[in-house]
């Protein structure tokens, strides 16, 4: 494919939309720092056009970094009443990058979603089926994926963008954005396998991955499936043995919810082959575990002896 041998460059100067307030841009940011490259963290409003080309043609990258996008505050049902919130920053301006950065023929890195399928008869829940790159999204029952679903073949068409469908990401920290810190605070959780996206080991494979060159769509997330339970279990196991939680069926979930949610595998078969060799992706089980042991290292070097030291938002006995 020559479009990936023309954009293979070193990362130089990156500019990040989505730096500055975004919990995954920021960290972009932090390892772009630290791999040496000059790192800008975007003013420009993605969805004004006029000032995203005057902000690229002024910085001039040689990478685009799109972490900005509405996920709502404090779920994805805020998009439900806030629709044209919700286009202006995932669709509108994700477009405007993709288009303005082609023009200037710039690498453009998407963080994305991968909530646009669900699990059905071709892709059953336990086949070990997972949804391809080239799946068409069977996803809408949430205004959130259905803007992101539509997106998706808008962005095929930019030769210089990358879009990565990420996963329930998964973060060693408690900060509220992390999937596990999400569900450890909920009264109930479904249990359901899922393909999730561990960003200790990912968002290093994504840099790597825009170094390369890579266009096009990638499954952003370990291989394999973990489940809402075994999640919980390895906290448990790590962070807080006291820690205990109930589980609800999807017809029950639905009535405490908007919007719908998307459950699915997702294959890792082009990801793993076009990885850089360097970078090392573990699946998602181990990827979880070794999180979850960071996790209990940084918490206990932050508030010391666990689980009596956890915020008490934290603690439900």
């Amino acid at each position: 494919n020559k479009s990936n041998i023309k954009m293979s460059a070193p990362i130089t100067k990156a500019l990040i939309y989505g730096g500055k307030t975004g919990w995954i841009g920021g960290k972009v940011a932090v390892m772009l720092k630290e791999q040496g490259a000059e790192v800008v963290l975007a003013e420009a409003r993605c969805e004004n056009r006029a000032d995203v080309a005057k902000e690229l043609d002024e910085v001039k990258p040689s990478h685009v970094f799109m972490a900005a996008g509405i996920t709502g505050r404090p779920n994805i049902d805020w998009c439900e009443d806030h629709k044209p919130d919700t286009i202006r920053t995932n669709v509108i301006g994700t477009l405007n990058l993709a288009d303005l950065t082609n023009e200037r023929n710039i690498h453009c890195t998407v963080y994305a979603t991968g909530c646009i399928f669900k699990y059905d008869d071709a892709h059953a829940l336990g086949s070990g089926i997972g949804f391809t790159e080239e799946d068409t999204p069977n996803f809408d029952e949430s205004f959130y994926s259905q803007t992101k679903g539509y997106m998706e073949p808008m962005l095929k068409c930019y030769p210089n963008c990358m879009i990565l469908r990420v996963r329930m990401p998964i973060s060693d920290d408690l900060i509220h954005r992390n999937f596990i810190t999400k569900i450890v605070k909920y009264e109930r959780v479904v249990n359901i396998p899922n393909s999730m996206t561990v960003l200790y080991e990912m968002l290093p494979a994504s840099l790597a991955m825009a170094k390369k060159g890579l266009t096009g769509v990638y499954n952003f997330c370990n291989p394999g499936v973990i489940s809402h339970n075994q999640c919980l279990d390895l906290y448990k196991k790590y962070i807080d043995p006291t820690y205990t939680y109930k589980n609800f069926t999807i017809e029950e979930q639905s009535k405490v919810l908007k919007a719908g949610r998307s459950n699915n595998e997702l294959d890792s078969t082009k990801l793993m082959r076009d990885m850089p060799e360097d970078i090392k992706i573990n699946d998602i089980l181990t990827a979880v575990e070794l999180c979850m042991q960071r996790m209990q290292k940084n918490l206990t070097e932050e508030f010391g002896p666990l689980p009596d030291s956890l915020p008490k938002e934290f603690r439900k006995n």
